[in-house]
């Protein structure tokens, strides 16, 4: 009788060490803010995007999540211009990603695919990145040189 409450209190124990295991590793959310995105001084858009600012933000990201609805991304902020690298290791949605100018001009956008470890980089030094689900940028018309308003970010 002893033993066998013993074995059952163990199973509980598993049970609860799951579960906070489970629970410690879900994904969090970032703040989240709006940025207008403009041609020619006309807005043409608006994405909500979370902001990763640090190193541990940043090398998170997206990954392990299971959906990312349009007109959603996460814009990852970088304290000086650089080429600017990234992988979808443990990424699970296709997203397509707009490297940013320090100006929020968009100068490049390029598709990234699910664990796809190789790197994808952009053109030239920027300060910016925005993930957002694979092909967003063209159906809400967004192209290279619009500009994405970055204010009081830092």
């Amino acid at each position: 009788m002893l033993r066998e409450r013993k074995m059952k209190n163990a199973v509980k124990l598993c049970v609860l060490c799951v579960v906070i295991l489970f629970v410690s590793c879900t994904t969090q959310k970032l703040p989240v803010r709006e940025f207008p995105i403009e041609r020619n001084g006309q807005r043409i858009t608006v994405v909500k995007a979370e902001i990763a600012r640090s190193d541990e933000e940043r090398s998170q990201g997206l990954m392990f999540r299971k959906k990312l609805p349009d007109g959603e991304g996460m814009l990852f902020v970088y304290e000086r211009d650089q080429v600017l690298s990234f992988w979808m290791k443990n990424t699970y949605i296709p997203l397509s990603i707009a490297f940013i100018a320090s100006d929020g001009r968009i100068v490049d956008i390029k598709d990234m695919y699910p664990h796809d470890e190789s790197s994808v980089l952009s053109s030239r030094s920027v300060r910016y990145a925005l993930e957002v689900p694979q092909g967003w940028f063209s159906r809400a018309g967004i192209s290279h040189g619009d500009i994405v308003i970055i204010k009081d970010i830092n």
